[in-house]
């Protein structure tokens, strides 16, 4: 019996400690959650917000089978991917079903309240559209490694594939962007 009562104990202990960590890995880092959810969901900050809390959520809910096989971190971000995943999953559904019934697509973000940023709007604007063409892989890969500086393996890591198709999508990415800028570049000068 005691040896029971000793592995409950051992387990509460465990579980107490890694909701401590959790807690102090939520407060560092609640602005690079969110930031990364802006950047893979192409919305304004209050959906980037959403994102990230319900990223949150769900992480603080599958804790007590967290195994610190990986990294928090890693763990983490990979709830934070597919749950932008599935936010713009249901985006272009919303869409293409609302099309059907008269409504709007465009105005959605601004009705949000679209975040604002310095620079010049076409360009802006053209950088946004090269990262919507990317496939949600390619955009997940190229803003993991480029705009949150994760290297590959982590990126593949935290997306749920091999370090290879990360490096692939990543190619790709930087190709068709390439291809895109390219062009803008043509027409805005250097």
């Amino acid at each position: 019996m005691s040896a029971l009562m000793g592995a409950a104990a051992l387990e509460e202990a465990l579980a107490t400690t890694r909701e401590q960590r959790f807690a102090t890995f939520v407060g560092q880092h609640h602005q690079r959650a969110v930031r990364m959810a802006w950047r893979l969901t192409g919305e304004d900050l209050a959906v980037a917000e959403e994102v990230a809390q319900d990223a949150f959520i769900r992480a603080w809910r599958a804790l007590p089978g967290f195994r610190d096989e990986a990294r928090l971190s890693t763990w983490f971000y990979r709830i934070l991917v597919r749950q932008a995943a599935n936010r713009r999953r249901w985006c272009g559904v919303r869409q293409r079903w609302g099309g059907l019934w008269g409504r709007s697509d465009a105005p959605v973000a601004e009705q949000a309240g679209a975040r604002s940023v310095s620079g010049d709007p076409g360009l802006r604007q053209r950088i946004g559209l090269a990262m919507e063409r990317l496939s949600p892989h390619q955009r997940t890969i190229f803003t993991l490694v480029h705009l949150e500086g994760f290297s590959v393996a982590e990126a593949a890591g935290i997306a749920g594939c091999a370090q290879g198709t990360a490096k692939s999508h990543l190619h790709r990415a930087l190709g068709k962007l390439r291809a895109d800028l390219g062009r803008a570049r043509e027409e805005y000068g250097p």
